[in-house]
Order: structure tokens, then sequence, then C-alpha cells
């Protein structure tokens, strides 16, 4: 059973907190009591951190599925600042007290992946690239942005062998459950009665929905990761079979509620790559019944139809139109992807300046037309980072899908091999949806993304069996 006594880290940090609390204490009193107030809510938090440190840790996964609609408070950034200290604490008390930092060789790749990517955030006020010092928030907000999600990935390293990884996946379901309240008011509510944090964000007057995450696409991508881990619970020996088809199946509503037209396809590669390596008439049938489903669902309604229709009016399905007609049409028949070819166009345009190391991390809102993000993450890491960057976030996808193929070959539990299948069927879908939507800027999945990748990497025959939320 998980220990509640606080650890040698805790009690090093507590004497550390006592001695400068009594200095800071006195400073932020005469200087404001709010100040005093915000302290000592840290203060308490961090001494929380450590006493408590596997709650913790699952707790703030938890809760950052229902930070982005406050992103115009910047609540999602300070959630990525104070992560991030927290890590590097943890990781300072630790080493002066002699305890043990886990980590594995992909986090040292990704440590230096990231590190690269701190290049574009040096040579920026530099002129080594396309955009001046006046970019430079955007860029250091890009690469902490990044940071976080390596700081995620070490923290949960650090629940190794003290927390079983059935547990930890178990535990990250309770982070759907404030986003999937909010979608169902907004599927039920009329936005008068919704919080405005809640309204919906709307297409050619229909409404979708997008939870707590923000922007419709970030909640499909958010769903569908959920959808994989439903499909995982699938595959183990339950009794429970019949609650995870159900959960999959309001999942999956939940899913066409965003009304997002990529997402059809990332849900065809994903259920593709799930049920390829055990390709059987059950699993076919469930597969076509699930994808049935969600298309059937998308067709049924009007905006589903004129969505469907307008790729017909794309060089995509209809020949007779080139990419220049569908560039001007774009500015005033209402098809996004005409429109995103016009985008596309013109970034690549402005790349072949600064063709080598592109603009910077973060910039291209900045640097379009349309003042919007490149809807291809393709174009944008072309753009941001130019063919250096192009092929250091190409080869960070490519080590990634290596990694699960090897983990799905070598695991040694079913279960292990099962998840790893299923987070491969989720990773293959991503460079499908980056082709015309902003995958890399859906923060809040990767969080889950690197906790899963993390987990899915330790040795499951060498785990404790305990609740982690238990007390």
């Amino acid at each position: 059973m998980l220990t509640n006594q606080p650890s040698s880290p805790a009690l090093a940090l507590a004497i550390l907190l006592g001695l400068a609390g009594a200095i800071v204490a006195g400073f932020f009193a005469g200087a404001s009591p709010m100040l005093l107030g915000l302290a000592v809510v840290a203060l308490g938090m961090g001494c929380y951190f450590f006493a408590k440190f596997e709650q913790a840790v699952l707790g703030l996964l938890i809760l950052r599925s229902s930070l982005d609609v406050f992103s115009a408070q910047q609540i999602p950034s300070a959630f990525a600042i104070g992560l991030d200290a927290l890590a590097l604490l943890y990781v300072t008390v630790s080493l002066l007290t002699g305890q043990t930092i886990r980590t594995d060789r992909f986090w040292w790749f990704f440590a230096g992946w990231v590190a690269l990517q701190g290049l574009w955030v040096i040579l920026l006020p530099l002129g080594g690239l396309g955009m001046d010092a006046s970019s430079l928030p955007e860029a250091i907000r890009e690469w902490v942005r990044l940071f976080s999600w390596l700081m995620v990935y070490l923290l949960v390293m650090q629940l190794q062998e003290r927390v079983h990884p059935e547990k930890i996946i178990s535990a990250l379901f309770f982070a759907l459950i404030l986003p999937l309240v909010a979608a169902l008011l907004q599927l039920l509510l009329p936005p008068s009665l919704l919080p405005d944090i809640l309204v919906t964000r709307t297409f050619e007057g229909y409404s979708r929905i997008n939870g707590t995450l923000g922007h419709p696409n970030t909640f499909a991508t958010f769903v569908l990761l959920f959808m994989a881990l439903v499909c995982w619970q699938l595959s183990r020996p339950s009794r429970q079979r019949w609650f995870w088809l159900v959960s999959l199946g309001l999942l999956a509503g939940f899913y066409v509620g965003a009304k997002a037209l990529f997402s059809l396809m990332m849900l065809a590669v994903f259920v593709l790559v799930l049920i390829a390596p055990k390709l059987n008439p059950l699993n076919l049938i469930g597969g076509v019944l699930l994808f049935a489903l969600v298309i059937g669902l998308f067709a049924s309604s009007p905006f589903g139809q004129e969505r469907l229709s307008s790729i017909i009016q794309t060089p995509l399905l209809n020949p007779d139109i080139s990419i220049d007609r569908a560039i001007l049409l774009s500015h005033r028949d209402g098809n996004s992807f005409n429109w995103r070819l016009s985008q596309w166009t013109n970034l690549l345009g402005q790349w072949q300046d600064y063709p080598l190391l592109g603009y910077g991390l973060g910039v291209t809102s900045k640097i379009s037309i349309y003042q919007n993000l490149a809807h291809n993450d393709y174009v944008r890491a072309l753009v941001e980072g130019g063919i250096v960057g192009f092929i250091s976030f190409l080869t960070f996808i490519f080590v990634q899908i290596l990694r699960l193929l090897w983990l799905i070959r070598h695991a040694p539990i079913k279960e292990q091999k099962n998840l790893c299948l299923c987070m491969l069927a989720i990773f293959l879908s991503l460079p499908i949806g980056m082709l015309t939507e902003n995958i890399w800027s859906h923060t809040t999945f990767f969080y889950y993304w690197f906790t899963l990748f993390a987990v899915a990497a330790w040795n499951w025959e060498q785990q404790p069996q305990e609740n982690p939320l238990s007390t």
C-alpha cells in the first residue's frame, strides 16, 4: 500500500520552505496582502505536491482537461509554468537528498529535441531568422509549451514502481468528466443560458461543441484519444464489457458533435491500424460499425451534409477546379478547404525567403495574411523552422512511431502490447489530421499523450497493484 508519510525530498523541502517562508512572508505582507495570500497558497500547493506526490501528479493531469476555456485569462500558460517549476524543484530536491530520478532513453532524446527547438528562440533576437526580436514572446511561449510536455513525461516517469500503469490509465478517465459535462450542456442548452466560457463556436450558422477544450477540433482529438483507451479496456478480460461498449458509443456521439471533418479521416486510419494486426470477422465488423456510426451521425445533420458536399467543390475531388481557381473562390465561397489552399500557398511563398531556418517558433499567425494558424502542421514546421526545423519535426514523429513498434514487439504483457497498439493507431492518425489541421497546437492532447507514452514503456511486470488514489 502506498505510504502517506512525507518522503525525504518532502522533509528537505519543508525545511527549505520554512526558512524562506519567514523572510518572504514579511516582504509580501508589507507589499500587498493579496500577494501574501497567493504566496501562502503556492506554499501550500508545493508542500502538498511533495508530501502527496503520486496523488498530486495525477490530480494535475486530470485538471488539465478543464483549463483551455480560461485561455483568455492565461490560466493554461500559468499552469504550464507552474508545472514546470514543480518538476524542476522536485528534481533539484531529489538530487540534493540522494533520491533517484527515473528517466529512459526516449526522455533523453525528447530533452535533446526540446533543447534544439531553443535554437530558434536564441536566433530570433540575434537576427538569424525571418522575424525580429518583437516576436520573442511568441517564441518563448511556444518553447515553454514544448518544455511542459517534457516535464509531464519526467513527472510521470517518477511514478514508476509507485503506481501500477493500469491504475494511472484508469485515473485519466476522470479527465473526461468536466469536458463531457460541458459538452452535454452545449448540446442541450441555448447559448443564452450558458456561461460565456462555454458558448460554442459557430461555423456557417451551425454550433459546434468544444466542452472545456476551447476549440471543437481540439475537443475531437481529445475524445479520439479516450476512444482509443476505451478500445484498450475492451481488449482486456472484464465483466464490464457492456459498460465500455456503451462508453465507446457515447464518446462517438460527442466526437461527431465537434463537427470536425478532418476527424473522420483520422478515425478511419485509427480503425484500420487497430484491427489490421488481429483481422478477424468480429474485429472487422466492430471496426466497420464504429466508423459507420460516426459517418452516419455526421452525415445525418445538415451541417455534416454541407461539409461533405463542400469537398466536391475543391481540387481534391473536382479536376475541373484548379488550385489557382480554388484560391480565388476561397475569398467568397466559404469553402474551408479552398481557404486552406490559399493559406498554404501564401505561407509557402513566404517560407522561400528564409528556407533554411524559417521565421521562428510560434510566429505563423503573424506571418499569415489571414493572421491565423497554418491549418497544416507540416507547413507550420517548414515556415517556423525552415528545412532544419521541418526535418527535426518529422524525426520527432518518426522516433515515436519506431518506439511504439518496438514496444509492441517486445512488451512482456499482453495488456501492455494492446495499449501500445491503440496508441500506435492514434499516433498514425495524427499525420493525416496534420494535413489540414493544427494538431500540434492541441496542447491538452499531448499532455495525456506523453503521460501514456511514459507509462507504456515501463516494465509492467514489476509494478505495484495498489490504487493510486487511495489514502
